[in-house]
């Protein structure tokens, strides 16, 4: 039983970090308000695929909450109706949650896969509550990190649901992502205890000190870059997509502290990995930490000075995630370590 539940802890951490991938492309595309509503998307469960599906038409039948596009506006169903000749304004109420100016199926899709994502990730974690459930008395720990998990789940998809409603807040995005990183945290925690490895590591107090500095260095910069990337997203919006080298234009202070702070934690990294070596401690994830690291730091370089190509956004959220991961996991075996 326990080899099962590990197997359903590693795939819970892997459809957590699909989540990160998915939502990634959703604010590569710009499709984070493809679908206006949530859960469902145009008052649909299966969103649509062309302008028309939603556009008001005469003598045509819309069910009570589906939303439609009439003169750059959005509108709610009232009720199932059938459409006049002409458009009756009491059959309908705005949705006034969004603007709305042009339907993009690809946007609306990019957007729809990303919620089945997390979907498929919900029932990955029912799984995961069962067997911590069954696993309950062989340490006390597990049912308490997967029912902490399951429930800041559960938050996430409270959070996701603001975040669309708020019109993409840049503080709400902020706590979405810092919420999904310690979700992450504490998975890899229980992935730590059910795992059978039992290798014990040198112990290095200024390595453990550098290791924590690592790990905080790395949240301030992920919760620095959701801002950073919402300020792209606003001039985006205002210079349109395909003007991406306007972009970074006139950038704010959290710019350049996202862009400066990087050398910090480069060295921190670096001195972590000298440590490793000159002491022989025997951490093998150091030298992916360095490479993620070295990863972040070149599609940073792409993203400012070639204007964004694509999938550069992408790898450097996705890289960032991991990396905050490994520091993590990293943190928990050196922990071990400090106790032997």
């Amino acid at each position: 039983m326990k080899s099962r539940f590990q197997k359903v802890v590693k795939l819970a951490i892997i459809s957590l970090y699909l989540i990160f991938l998915a939502g990634s492309v959703v604010r590569m595309t710009g499709s984070g308000m493809g679908c206006p509503d949530w859960p469902k998307c145009f008052g649909h469960y299966i969103p649509p695929t062309s302008e028309s599906q939603i556009t008001w038409k005469p003598n045509t039948e819309f069910k009570k909450g589906f939303i439609i596009i009439k003169d750059e506006t959005l509108f709610v169903a009232e009720h199932d109706l059938r459409t006049a000749a002409k458009f009756n304004i009491k059959n309908w109420k705005k949705y006034t949650k969004h603007d709305y100016n042009k339907f993009n199926k690809y946007h609306t899709w990019t957007e729809y896969i990303n919620r089945l994502v997390s979907v498929l990730a919900g029932f990955v974690f029912l799984f995961l509550i069962y067997g911590a459930y069954k696993n309950r008395k062989k340490d006390k720990r597990i049912p308490i990190l997967a029912y902490t998990a399951f429930f800041l789940m559960l938050f996430e998809a409270w959070l996701g649901k603001t975040v669309v409603d708020s019109n993409l807040t840049p503080t709400i995005i902020t706590i979405h992502m810092v919420v999904g990183l310690i979700i992450i945290a504490l998975l890899l925690w229980l992935q730590f205890i059910v795992t059978n490895n039992k290798k014990v590591y040198k112990y290095n107090s200024l390595f453990n000190k550098l290791l924590i500095a690592s790990v905080i260095f790395s949240l301030i910069q992920i919760a620095m870059g959701t801002q950073v990337r919402q300020f792209i997203d606003e001039q985006v919006k205002l210079y349109g997509f395909e003007n991406k080298n306007y972009s970074l234009m006139n950038p704010s202070f959290k710019f350049y502290f996202h862009r400066s702070f990087t050398i910090a934690i480069v060295l921190v990294n670096l001195g972590l990995l000298y440590l490793n070596q000159l002491k022989n401690l025997g951490y093998k994830l150091v030298n992916w930490i360095v490479f993620l690291i070295f990863l972040e730091t070149i599609t940073g370089i792409l993203m400012y000075y070639a204007d964004i190509p694509f999938g550069t956004q992408t790898v450097h959220l996705l890289a960032g995630a991991i990396l905050f991961g490994l520091q993590f996991y990293l943190w928990l075996q050196a922990s071990v370590a400090s106790r032997s």
